[in-house]
């Protein structure tokens, strides 16, 4: 196996970085399927671009028909894109994670190959291909992989530009793909699509002394083009909206930067601590490079100092809020492969190639038994998700049907449901709690603030409801809401329970119900609509 294992390294280091690129991403595709999507995430940025699909309006983000302006529209074209072609399924909700995972780890194999050497190249994307945290990230159809992804082709892409600067070489072409690709960047996640990077190339150079390739590195034509890619969404979106800018720049970059009442709140050092677990049977190489180390000259040291810059920003940056999420890290995932491919490769240099590949076989086989042991984990133990639900819903509704949740909120029961519309949430939307709290609520309330009209028929409380199903007696109403819900409202003492699965329950609502709830209940009152809080 180690001899195995040899020889393919050195065959990873002489193919074309793309063919690399699509290794990996063949094996991230095998298992994409096998599971259904996780909510809330997977459930929310699939169905944002499952709606872009079905309304043909891939301009305007939509959670549940309302402007969703937590993140930009990048991730969610492409995800678009992705159902189109291959149909809504689980690999085309999650294809694109795939393909960035794998973009990322040809970017590195090519710029390795190019600045240090074949070896560096072939045992990083080792490592990344084999990484249970890159793999598990290739699986989820978040926006987290795209953001590492294209924040890495930046980093890569200007310092080749740098680097090439330094060597009398021809690098324009290079240095306008870095201000593409940052305005790409920006579309993913914002600005820190172009700090992140820019910090990066900055303290790199500034720390080597290069200021003066630095000052060369700013291009006015290069950032016309990142304003040419960046811009003409949000100022689309500014005239459609007014207020846009404030929430989507002031707020949704700098406030939640610094707020503390988001999830999974973590101390200052998790990020540190987690590089290690992140690649598991690798990491033992990293310490092992700090002992009797060999500090010979090798001419690396400039790709050294932007890795260890890029892995230190990534990690300083995202550990100063309070807030820490596993995919914030994944930028730093190609710096940190890097550098447990070069204490390995130093340690082949001590002890021999021979004796490192037999370690080596075990670190690949104890990274690729976690990653399939997680899948067959999601298998066999499904995370809670709306499959079953969706499947009793999508064989008995018709397009006119109304639904209603009941206090609740299942981001994926439309990938479940096709062509689901006509959706209404019941609850108290005037609860001032509601903006204090990172959830679902939140996030349509702050939704409904962009079209206050249509929020205010969305997003409704229970008097509403029951006023508007007397009213609306020739529609079928499907009820969705937690299995107790019939015991907190007098609707559904009159609805009929097609499903419950201890979390969730689906009640039919249907002209025979009308006539024992409604009784002589006027169908010509129009019922004031409730408006979400600050309206």
């Amino acid at each position: 196996m180690a001899c195995w294992l040899r020889r393919g390294v050195e065959r990873l280091g002489t193919l074309p970085s793309a063919w690399v690129g699509l290794l990996a991403l063949l094996w991230f595709a095998l298992t994409l399927g096998v599971y259904p999507l996780l909510i809330p995430d997977e459930g929310r940025y699939v169905g944002v671009a499952l709606s872009m699909l079905e309304s043909g309006d891939y301009l305007v983000p939509r959670l549940d028909g309302l402007p969703f302006f937590h993140k930009p529209p990048l991730h969610y074209w492409l995800t678009a894109l992705s159902l189109k072609v291959l149909g809504v399924n689980f690999v085309g909700a999650r294809l694109v994670p795939a393909l960035m995972a794998a973009l990322l780890i040809a970017g590195m194999h090519a710029f390795l190959k190019r600045h240090a050497s074949r070896q560096h190249a072939a045992w990083t994307a080792l490592i990344l291909t084999s990484s249970p945290l890159l793999f598990g990230a290739s699986h989820y159809a978040n926006l987290d992989m795209t953001v590492a992804a294209l924040i890495s082709s930046c980093v890569l892409l200007g310092a080749h530009a740098a680097l090439q600067m330094e060597q009398g070489r021809a690098y324009r072409l290079a240095l306008m793909g870095l201000y593409v690709m940052a305005g790409l960047a920006f579309l993913a996640k914002g600005l820190i699509g172009i700090l992140i990077p820019g910090g990066v190339l900055v303290f790199w150079l500034l720390g080597r002394g290069q200021w003066r390739v630095l000052l060369r590195l700013f291009s006015w034509t290069g950032l016309g083009l990142l304003a040419l890619v960046a811009t003409p969404w949000m100022w689309v979106m500014q005239a459609r909206y007014p207020g846009f800018f404030d929430y989507y720049i002031v707020y949704q970059h700098f406030q939640r930067f610094l707020e503390t009442g988001f999830n999974n709140p973590q101390p200052f050092w998790f990020y540190f601590a987690l590089m290690p677990v992140a690649t598991l049977g690798w990491t033992p190489f990293l310490f092992r490079r700090g002992r009797g180390a060999d500090h010979t000259p090798d001419g690396l040291g400039a790709v050294r100092g932007l890795m260890l810059s890029a892995l230190l920003t990534v990690l300083i940056f995202f550990s100063i809020p309070t807030s820490k999420l596993l995919g914030y890290v994944l930028p730093a995932m190609g710096p940190w492969a890097f550098f447990l491919a070069d204490g390995l490769i130093r340690q082949s240099q001590r002890e021999g190639e021979a004796k490192v590949a037999r370690f080596a076989v075990g670190s690949v086989a104890v990274c690729l038994t976690v990653c399939l042991v997680a899948v067959l984990t999601m298998v066999l133990r499904p995370q809670v998700n709306s499959q079953a639900l969706g499947r009793v819903l999508a064989a008995q509704y018709h397009k006119g049907d109304r639904i209603v949740y009941l206090n609740d909120y299942r981001y994926d029961l439309g990938f479940y449901v096709p062509g689901m519309s006509n959706v209404s949430v019941m609850g108290r939307w005037d609860d001032p709690e509601i903006m204090h709290t990172d959830s679902w609520r939140k996030e349509l309330v702050e939704a409904a603030r962009f079209e206050p009209h249509r929020g205010a028929q969305i997003l409704i409380d229970r008097p509403t409801l029951r006023q508007q199903l007397c009213r609306d007696r020739a529609a079928v109403v499907w009820l969705i809401g937690a299995p107790d819900a019939v015991r907190q409202s007098q609707v559904l003492n009159h609805a009929q329970r097609l499903y419950d699965d201890q979390r969730i329950a689906l009640w039919r609502f249907d002209s025979d119900e009308y006539e024992l709830m409604c009784g002589e209940t006027p169908t010509v009152a129009q019922p004031e609509t409730s408006a979400p809080p600050g309206q």
